[in-house]
Parts: C-alpha cells; sequence; structure tokens
C-alpha cells in the first residue's frame, strides 16, 4: 500500500464511525471516514426519525476516553427516572437508579453527531468524506466503488481495513453475506414509531418534569417524551403497524385528534403542531439484527448497528455502539501486529453479549408499554430494592447493572438470575419459618 491509503477506512458518520475514528487516531493511525449523508454540520438533520439518544455508563466511558464526556455532558439533561401518565391523568415517578448518582442521560442523536464530528475533524490523521455512496466493495482487492451523490461522479479507492460502521442496513455487511459460511439475521417487530414534539412554554419553559423520561403505557403501545437542552421534548408514538390503535388506523386528522384525545388527552393541549407532525414525519420501523461472523480476515469488520442491530427500549443501543469502539480499540492495541486475531478476540467476546442485549431490549418493551402499571411489577421493583439496601454489595436490578456500570451484558443477566433464585430461597425459609410459628401457637 502506498502511503496514500490510511491504515483504517471507516464506513458511516454517524456515531460510532467518528468515535472509532477518534479512537483509533489516539493509536496513532490514520483514518478515512466515508459517509453517504450530507455533513450535518452545514446541511441539518432530517427531521422525524432522530429517536433522542439516552447515555448511561458505557458510553459515558467511551467519550471520557477520547476527552469528549464533559463537552457531551454539557449538552445533556439528567433524567431520573420514569414518569408514568396514566390515561386520567394521574403521575407516578420511578426512579432508575438507587441512588442520585445514577441517572440516564438525554441528548439530541444530531448534537452529539455534529461534536463527534467537530471533535475528530480536528485530529491530525483523521479525514471525512460526506456525500459518498458506495455501491460495490471487492474485499479480496481491497477496494471501494464510491459515487458522489451530488456530482455522480465515481471513485475507486483502496483501503488497508474496512470498519463497517454504516447501520443496520449496513452496505460492507451486505457484502460479507455473500462470503461462505456467514450468518445473518433480520427481524423487523410489528410495531413502528412516529417522531412528535411538544415545544417549550410561552415562557420558555418545560411543559413537563425535564429530569423524567416521560412515558405514557397503554398495553399493547406507549408513548414517550425525552428532555431537550431548549425546553423541548421529542416525543415518540410506538404502536402497531396494523389492527386497533394502529398506524394503519390513524389515516385522517380528525382520527389522530380523536385518539389523542382519547388515549393521550394531558398531551394534546401541549403540542400544538401534533397533528402536522404526525402526517409529515414517517413512520419508521424497527428492526433486530444478528450476523456472524462479523469479520473478514483482516480486511473487515463491523461495529455497532452494522452487527447487532436492536430495538431502542432499553437505551442501549448507543451504549453498546460506543462500547464495541472501546472493547475492539483494547483488542487492537493488545494484538497491534495482528489484526486478524484482534477481530477474532474482539468479536467472539462480544457476540454473547450483543445476543443478550437484543433479548432484554425487546423484553423491555413490554415492560415500558404494559408491566410498568401492574402491582406484580411494583411489588418486585420493592423487593429488588429492600434486597439491595439489605445487601448492597450483591444485589442489584438488571437495569441498574446493565446501565450503571460496564458489566458484560450476558453476565448482568446471569446475576440477576443467580440473586433471584437466592431472593426466592429467603422467601422460602422465610413463609417456612413462619409457618412453623403458627403451628407452634395452635399447639
Amino acid at each position: 500500500m502506498t502511503d496514500t491509503v490510511p491504515d483504517f477506512t471507516i464506513l458511516g458518520a454517524g456515531l460510532a464511525g467518528p468515535l472509532m475514528a477518534l479512537y483509533l487516531a489516539q493509536e496513532g493511525y490514520r483514518v478515512d471516514v466515508y459517509e453517504k449523508r450530507p455533513d450535518p454540520r452545514t446541511n441539518g438533520v432530517a427531521q422525524g426519525k432522530s429517536i433522542n439518544l439516552a447515555l448511561s455508563k458505557r458510553a459515558l466511558f467511551a467519550l471520557e476516553e477520547v476527552g469528549l464526556v464533559d463537552e457531551v455532558m454539557q449538552q445533556a439533561i439528567p433524567m431520573r427516572g420514569r414518569m408514568l401518565h396514566s390515561q386520567t391523568g394521574k403521575l407516578s415517578f420511578q426512579t432508575y437508579g438507587i441512588n442520585d448518582q445514577e441517572v440516564l442521560n438525554s441528548i439530541s442523536r444530531s448534537l452529539l453527531n455534529i461534536t463527534l464530528l467537530k471533535a475528530a475533524e480536528k485530529v491530525n490523521g483523521i479525514r471525512f468524506f460526506f456525500d459518498q455512496q458506495v455501491e460495490k466493495i471487492n474485499l479480496q482487492e481491497k477496494s471501494c466503488q464510491l459515487a458522489d451523490s451530488n456530482s455522480k461522479q465515481q471513485e475507486l479507492v483502496q483501503f488497508q481495513t474496512l470498519v463497517g460502521a454504516d447501520g443496520a442496513f449496513s452496505v460492507l455487511r451486505y457484502h460479507m453475506q455473500k462470503l461462505d459460511r456467514f450468518n445473518y439475521e433480520q427481524y423487523f417487530i410489528d410495531h413502528g414509531y412516529k417522531e412528535l414534539v411538544i415545544p417549550a412554554q410561552a415562557n420558555g419553559e418545560f411543559a413537563l418534569d425535564k429530569n423524567a423520561l416521560h412515558i405514557w403505557p397503554r398495553g399493547d403501545f406507549m408513548l414517550i417524551a425525552l428532555p431537550n437542552l431548549d425546553s423541548s421534548f421529542t416525543c415518540t408514538l410506538f404502536a402497531p403497524f396494523q389492527g386497533k390503535n394502529s398506524f394503519s388506523s390513524l389515516t385522517q386528522a380528525q382520527e389522530v385528534e380523536d385518539y389523542f384525545k382519547t388515549l393521550f388527552p394531558d398531551v394534546l393541549p401541549l403540542a400544538p403542531t401534533l397533528i402536522s407532525d404526525f402526517f409529515n414525519n414517517p413512520t419508521g420501523s424497527l428492526v433486530s439484527i444478528k450476523c456472524y461472523p462479523w469479520s473478514y480476515q483482516d480486511q473487515a469488520i463491523l461495529i455497532g448497528d452494522a452487527c447487532h442491530a436492536t430495538v431502542p427500549f432499553y437505551g442501549q443501543g448507543i451504549n453498546a455502539g460506543f462500547e464495541d469502539c472501546t472493547l475492539l480499540t483494547q483488542f487492537i492495541k493488545k494484538h497491534s501486529d495482528d489484526l486478524e486475531l484482534a477481530f477474532q478476540e474482539y468479536q467472539l467476546s462480544r457476540k454473547v453479549d450483543t445476543d443478550t442485549l437484543a433479548e432484554i431490549s425487546f423484553s423491555n418493551y413490554i415492560e415500558m408499554r404494559d408491566s410498568v402499571r401492574s402491582p406484580l411489577f411494583l411489588a418486585r421493583r420493592l423487593i429488588e430494592n429492600l434486597f439491595h439496601k439489605l445487601f448492597p454489595q450483591r444485589f442489584y436490578p438488571l437495569h441498574s447493572i446493565v446501565s450503571f456500570t460496564r458489566t458484560p451484558y450476558s453476565q448482568a443477566v446471569q446475576h440477576v438470575r443467580n440473586q433471584y433464585s437466592i431472593i426466592g430461597l429467603a422467601l422460602s425459609i422465610a413463609l417456612l419459618v413462619g409457618f412453623v410459628k403458627v403451628l407452634k401457637t395452635l399447639h
């Protein structure tokens, strides 16, 4: 390879791509990043498909490693827990963590994207190329054929190692699927999403509690709202595509108005553009993707949604993607003279955790839209918090382990299963002791 060919070529300048570029540049590598979309710093971000992000421990750790955590946190709003809105307007609050430091941080996807791009572009050795559509990849010849979205001019670029950070419908993964023994699984859930907005009030204040993730759980569907720095809330309606209370049943303005009057009566007065937002913003689909392997020799590696896209209901998509960058960098540092081995160890250690994340993410959707209202759910939370207070170093709720530690996802789930076995045993013994005492009083 000539000096003009970078050490790494990254496809995708969304979130994981620029972060990975920063990590690699810190290790002394030269990095080129290609993005099919226009530069968001000059062209803005398309409305209607953002879904605000919830940063937690894993993402914050990565941002700290590249020196951006303080800057990013200035753009974030802490959310201490869920604020549940009943159909009658009653509010109830459920904390996320077990102390005041355990919060999720709401941030605009576009703000975070722009912050990462600005930081990466200042670093020597990182170059960005926007409006570049990848048309063909030849892994054997280490080349990408690109087409400029504006001029339509085509260019063939050489690479040494290609990183696929190009999302759930990754072009790199598409070409890797043609390789022998590549496994791929794609699943769209029956629910989609629609972005809406609750603007700031006339006095510039938030219309709702700004330090909460607001949820309107309605059984088979729900509305959520996350706070923004401009005192607005980005709302997302998650609902079935077909059937009762579905997107397909809402085709007229009056139908949408009646829908919100009936199901979300406290939202309609706060969202003056709700009807126009509903029809102007697209209805997005939600896909879960699993594949393996994630790498090809030392020539290609997948990260983020390109290899493990998941539904957004645990708020871990961005956190998992950023953690990919952290872990991949660690393996590259460990095996700097053997990238193929680094890639192998990365994917072997990571695959089980991202599969686990996909499972708990969908389970959390059921919890958010329905279970949070049930007495059984509330009783379980009460027991979890009680055992944590009694044994603070041993018992943690799953959400706390996933969001506020860097424990691998699969280990977090196994830990909670083990502690529930212990809790079950303890409760059984307590019941038995109580039963024995009752028998003694009878005699």
